[in-house]
């Protein structure tokens, strides 16, 4: 056999008897909790690690972020506990230790990960469209500074997907709204009109939401219903910024799934207008 082969041949079994050896020392957990030796608690953290054990590794990790602080570990020392909270999927906490990183290293060796992952955790940590979103605010204005920084980044593709989805979050959430104030109708007041307030901010507000079509379906339903329910007063005028509403709709969406609808509730206004 060619002696280089040989030479890493045997390079390669010393690596691992090394590994195999660290991780038994690894093994007795509580004894490392006493140690007083950080270096050896430094090691075992990143073998926890490394074996996906990570709350034993983020407890090592913060047993010794106080001796190393200062140094040039510990930057190393809160990028790995980013990751131990995500490998945790305790998210809002790894978004609090890679937020600490930008703030401490922002052109560190793990600046692009830390802001990535600022974004994308608080991003896996965005609650159901139903409830706040302050949340999801955050996470797009750290997806926004982190492609700012990092436009070329293998991770700005991704970046720009989730920010997506947050948008359609947000949008979701304008649509539910859009939604309660049309079927409250006419209950205290002219709520239709508040839904096409709503639906119109949303459109203008998330220009490329998945949920355009909806919004635009409410803006039309919501104009026939002001102009069936008006006073006589002002029924013609409502009446024709319905039939308007419904070309804008059946222009925009010629294929719709509520076209049958769109074109009876037409077929009515249009009567109303010449009675």
């Amino acid at each position: 056999m060619c002696p280089i082969l040989i030479r890493m041949q045997k390079k390669g079994l010393f690596i691992l008897l090394l590994v195999a050896v660290m991780m038994g020392s690894c093994g007795d957990y509580q004894r490392l909790l006493k140690s007083h030796d950080p270096e050896e608690k430094y090691q075992a953290a990143l073998l926890y690690f490394n074996d996906h054990q990570y709350i034993k590794a983020q407890t090592l990790l913060d047993d010794v972020s106080g001796y190393y602080r200062g140094t040039e570990r510990a930057e190393d020392i809160l990028a790995y506990l980013g990751r131990c909270y995500a490998g945790q999927k305790n998210y809002a906490s790894a978004a609090d230790y890679y937020q600490a990183y930008t703030r401490n290293y922002p052109k560190g060796k793990y600046a692009t990960e830390a802001y990535f992952q600022v974004g994308h955790c608080l991003y896996l940590d965005s609650p159901d469209a139903r409830l706040d979103q302050e949340i999801t605010q955050q996470a797009i204005d750290a997806f926004t500074l982190f492609v700012e920084l990092y436009p070329e980044s293998p991770y700005a593709e991704q970046a720009y997907r989730e920010m997506q989805e947050l948008y359609d979050k947000l949008a979701q959430k304008e649509l539910l709204s859009a939604k309660l104030y049309y079927n409250l109708g006419s209950y205290l007041g002219n709520n239709y009109l508040s839904c096409e307030i709503v639906a119109r901010n949303a459109l203008k507000n998330f220009p490329s939401n998945k949920y355009q079509e909806e919004f635009s379906w409410l803006i039309y339903q919501s104009k026939y219903q002001q102009a069936i329910h008006s006073i006589e007063e002002a029924k013609l005028e409502r009446a024709r910024a319905a039939v308007d509403e419904y070309y804008n709709f059946i222009t925009e969406y010629p294929n719709s799934k509520h076209r049958k609808e769109a074109d009876k509730m037409s077929a009515q206004i249009g009567k109303m207008l010449h009675e």
